[in-house]
């Protein structure tokens, strides 16, 4: 795979425009760094003709003097040089970093869906430092490199033309094998960092997994499967170091060959009378610097190629689009949302059809209960409410809007969701209630707290809102990090709330405290309750059963419950008979879930 100079290029105009300033300095820098590094040889060949002519000490004294001044000025420069091309390297691949991050967060499910997180995680860490390696280090080495080599060669010329054409020829001869070879380990390289990826996801996958793992024996068995993946990683690895060697070869091949040929040069021109010992020394050193200089571009071309390798994928994922496209801002209305689905189908990618012809409305302010088995198609119905994925057919609207027409930041702030699995971040509580908002004011905190009842569950916090939370809610139990998302949810303020029964593994006391902060929150808010337990849903103004991604039952409630022969009625029916056979009794904070698996859902749907 072929990376060209102009793709190179384009990539340092891109981060370098915006830091001209920087960029500038270290220009001068170069310069500067590059001008003492050829002074240092003219003075040192200017002390050794001076012992040869057997010049006077106070003369000698001031050319060692001064060739030691500039060694340690050459010595302060590269130190700025190295300093100022990290600041702006880093700084300008962070800004990359940012990009990359956002971008990937803008792409929809249907990508996220085939990538893990590990994979993405290598992307934006280690492909984009393969890059900051080339802003930093890679291109300060090269451009003082091209400077060296072009001053070098003109004194050269001016000393004598002889070693002025060779040194020419040695350096176009170099610099042609290394341009042919730059892409040689860039495919190699691509595939190592794949390698790379691979087992960062491996890992992440395995570790999230790592309770099931254990509890069912299966360790040897991902070992087995790690040593599979680090096999292929360090196959990959050793090709692609061989690949990318193969410059380094060649380097010294070409070198070793030219630095004979600039002393064999020198020593005929010095039998020839036309230079001094001095020079001769100057030609060697010069020599000896030029290939120092292109040695260590030649040991940066691998980290050029890593870099090639980094631009393609990062290249490849900036070129991804989102399937689905933001919409013109449509505004939603104040207060709570309408919710309608209109005819509507769903299916993930190629697979089978997972909702069909999906038909309801919820009116401002109503509740609904949402039951059905495992695979019925209630979490794909809420989905398509976050507009995660867009329906096949038909259409979703909020608050009389088709989610296609909004904004979806818009959409993500009058639409929130409470889950059994609350994602908690190691920050302050205050940080995990308002999701890094700055804006939100402690009062606002208060205020929120206090409204939703939870002011004693506040107060036994060790330091209040700057009570450090460890990774994951570390410190707060199940109970609190729901009371954490009720909080962080109210914050928001949303027209519609999707509950996804928070209180299932509460114990009896804390599942009292969330039913009351639950009751405010759902105070004026469309809201919909999914169900692991027939007593949620009794909270509910309307009740839908699903099944196999059909809407098999719809109505209030209580005409619901009134009804014998609905399908609601008989699982309320089938629950009872249950405990009254004699099933486990329930202990005060665990009572027994009612799911409606246990019961044939073959009856009529009643009327809307």
């Amino acid at each position: 795979m072929t990376i060209s100079l102009r793709r190179y290029a384009a990539l340092l105009g891109d981060h370098l425009k915006p830091r001209r300033k920087q960029a500038v300095l270290l220009a001068l820098l170069i310069l500067a760094g590059a001008s003492a590094q050829l002074v240092a040889p003219m003075l040192l060949r200017s002390f050794i003709d001076l012992c040869i002519h057997g010049a006077e000490g106070p003369t000698l004294a001031l050319r060692a003097v001064l060739f030691i001044g500039v060694g340690l000025l050459s010595q302060v420069i590269a130190i700025g040089t190295t300093w100022t091309g990290a600041q702006l390297g880093w700084s300008a691949t962070n800004s990359l970093r940012e990009r990359l991050a956002a971008h990937l967060l803008g792409l929809d499910m249907r990508f996220h869906n085939n990538r893990t997180p590990g994979e993405l995680i290598e992307r934006i860490d280690g492909d984009v430092t393969a890059i900051a390696t080339f802003l930093s280090t890679l291109v300060v080495r090269v451009a003082t490199a091209g400077v060296l080599i072009v001053a070098i060669i003109i004194l050269l010329y001016i000393e004598d033309w002889h070693v002025g054409v060779a040194v020419s020829l040695f350096a176009v001869l170099g610099f042609t094998a290394l341009l042919l070879l730059k892409d040689n380990g860039v495919e190699a390289t691509e595939r190592e960092r794949e390698a790379d990826a691979a087992v960062y996801g491996f890992v992440e996958e395995r570790l999230a997994g790592i309770e099931e793992i254990r509890a069912n024996g299966g360790g040897a068995h991902v070992m087995r499967q790690f040593a599979a993946v680090l096999g292929r990683m360090a196959r990959f690895g050793r090709r692609a170091w061989m690949r990318r060697s193969t410059v380094w070869i060649v380097s010294i091949t070409l070198f070793a060959f030219g630095e004979a040929s600039a002393l064999g040069l020198g020593v005929w021109l010095y039998a020839a009378g036309v230079v001094t010992i001095g020079t001769v020394y100057l030609f060697v050193q010069y020599f000896s610097t030029l290939w120092g200089v292109v040695e260590d571009v030649v040991h940066r071309m691998q980290d050029l190629q890593k870099a090639g390798a980094a631009l393609v994928r990062v290249d490849s994922v900036m070129a991804e689009r989102a399937s689905m496209t933001d919409g013109a801002g449509t505004a939603l209305p104040d207060g709570a949302l309408r919710i309608d689905f209109d005819k509507v189908d769903f299916a993930y990618g190629d697979r089978a059809t997972v909702l069909h012809n999906v038909d309801l409305r919820l009116e401002p302010g109503r509740s609904l209960g949402l039951l059905g088995r495992t695979g019925s198609g209630k979490t794909t119905l809420t989905r398509l409410l976050f507009r995660l994925y867009d329906p096949t057919r038909g259409a979703v609207r909020v608050g009389g809007v088709d989610l296609r027409e909004l904004n979806v930041g818009e959409l993500r702030r009058r639409v929130a969701m409470v889950t059994q699995e609350v994602q908690l971040f190691s920050a302050t509580v205050r940080e995990n209630l308002t999701f890094f908002n700055p804006d939100i004011t402690d009062e606002r905190i208060d205020a929120v707290i206090n409204e939703l009842g939870l002011g004693e569950w506040y107060r036994r916090l060790p330091d209040g809102l700057n009570t450090q939370l460890g990774t994951g809610g570390g410190g707060l139990s199940a109970g609190e990090a729901q009371l954490v998302a009720f909080t962080r949810v109210f914050l928001r303020d949303p027209g519609l709330v999707i509950l996804d029964e928070p209180s299932a593994r509460m114990d009896r006391a804390t599942e009292r405290l969330l039913e009351r902060a639950m009751e405010r929150l759902l105070h004026g808010r469309t809201s919909i309750i999914i169900a692991h337990r027939l007593s949620t849903v009794m909270r509910a103004d309307e009740i839908v059963l699903l099944d196999s991604g059909t809407i098999v039952e719809h109505g209030a409630r209580e005409a619901l419950l009134a009804d014998p022969d609905s399908r609601f009625s008989r699982l309320l029916q089938a629950g009872r008979e249950s405990m009254d056979a004699g099933g486990p009794a329930s202990s005060p904070g665990q009572r027994r879930p009612l799911r409606g698996g246990g019961v044939p859902l073959t009856a009529r749907r009643s009327e809307k």
